[in-house]
């Protein structure tokens, strides 16, 4: 995948990465309208379907479960764990919740999050997911991958006999993931040419209106369709590169609030209980711009210098396992 597919991908994750700073960091409007927890839900779901996608179509080119296994830990362990140990740290949390939170089983009930840490539940899931599929994988190949649409369909429904429109708990999440699996086995796998025509003729403004919606409480039933949406969304930009959405996504902003999205993401809620998101609502905000700016030059130096030492040790290692 390259070109303006991988542009497009890098502009959806973009978007993810400010809608989350946006719904954590920002006031997005009378709390009645309870639009903070609409953007939150938003970036977070696309966040999920690139995931998915992207962990699917790897997968779809059949490599050692090691490479795989190797490859993500590397890319997540390093700056997740070094976050954990200072903020548990400053937490001064027992024993219990360092191993929940090391071993990315906290937001599992009885869940283990502290105030620091509430963020890190989609890294647990992230983690959950990366294990799941390196199993089933593992057994039985490349054909396991067409049990995932049948997974999220399961997931799904769990939520709707619980009546659950969002959570922080796996099961109750793990059909966003999902979701955009079954996105990568359409889309790569090319399975149906009649299903990507009809994915490219979806009317993309209206689409992402539904998706708003499904984002919100006031969205009542369509919160259930929300993973669905957000892969539909994604999909319809990556068959029609030229659409004025897919145009619009393919920016240099973009890409590169994507490529330091992981450090901001993980970086963020710390800084927010530091002076830097101390004071009253006047002083707070008036301190947002301060606060950003120092959290930009952390996740620029987090991706590009210790983030990235740590993926080339990991790439170096799956090579070694590939040759071994």
């Amino acid at each position: 995948m390259s070109g303006p597919r991988l542009e497009v991908l890098d502009g959806w994750r973009g978007v993810s990465i400010l809608c989350v700073l946006a719904a954590h960091l920002l006031p997005m409007g009378p709390k009645v309208l309870q639009m903070n927890a609409m953007f939150g839900l938003l970036g977070m779901s696309l966040f999920f379907t690139l995931s998915g996608f992207l962990i699917t179509s790897f997968l779809l080119k059949d490599p050692p479960v090691s490479d795989f296994l190797v490859r993500r830990f590397f890319r997540i362990l390093p700056l997740a764990w070094l976050y954990l140990a200072l903020a548990l740290t400053l937490a001064g949390a027992s024993a219990d919740t360092w191993l929940s939170h090391f071993f990315f089983y906290a937001n599992l009930p009885p869940v283990h999050l502290v105030t620091l840490t509430e963020h890190i539940w989609s890294l647990c899931l992230e983690m959950q997911f990366y294990l799941g599929i390196a199993l089933l994988f593992a057994l039985f190949g490349v054909r396991s991958l067409l049990l995932l649409p049948l997974l999220a369909l399961f997931f799904t429904g769990l939520r709707v006999t619980d009546g659950v429109y969002a959570s922080s708990i796996s099961y109750y999440r793990m059909d966003e993931i999902l979701a955009g699996c079954t996105l990568a086995l359409l889309v790569q796998h090319r399975s149906d040419l009649r299903v990507l025509a009809w994915l490219k003729k979806i009317p993309q403004w209206p689409l992402l209106l539904l998706l708003l919606v499904s984002c919100h409480e006031q969205g009542a039933a369509l919160n259930y369709l929300r993973p669905y949406l957000a892969a539909l969304l994604v999909g319809s930009t990556i068959v029609n590169p030229a659409s004025t959405l897919a145009t619009l996504l393919n920016r240099r902003v973009l890409v590169y609030l994507a490529t330091i999205s992981y450090a901001l993401y993980v970086i963020h809620p710390l800084l927010a209980h530091t002076w830097l998101g101390s004071g009253d609502v006047i002083v707070k905000y008036l301190k947002r711009p301060l606060l950003f700016a120092v959290l930009f030059v952390l996740a620029h130096i987090s991706t590009f210098y210790f983030e990235h030492w740590w993926i080339a040790r990991g790439k170096m290692m799956a090579n070694k396992f590939k040759t071994a």
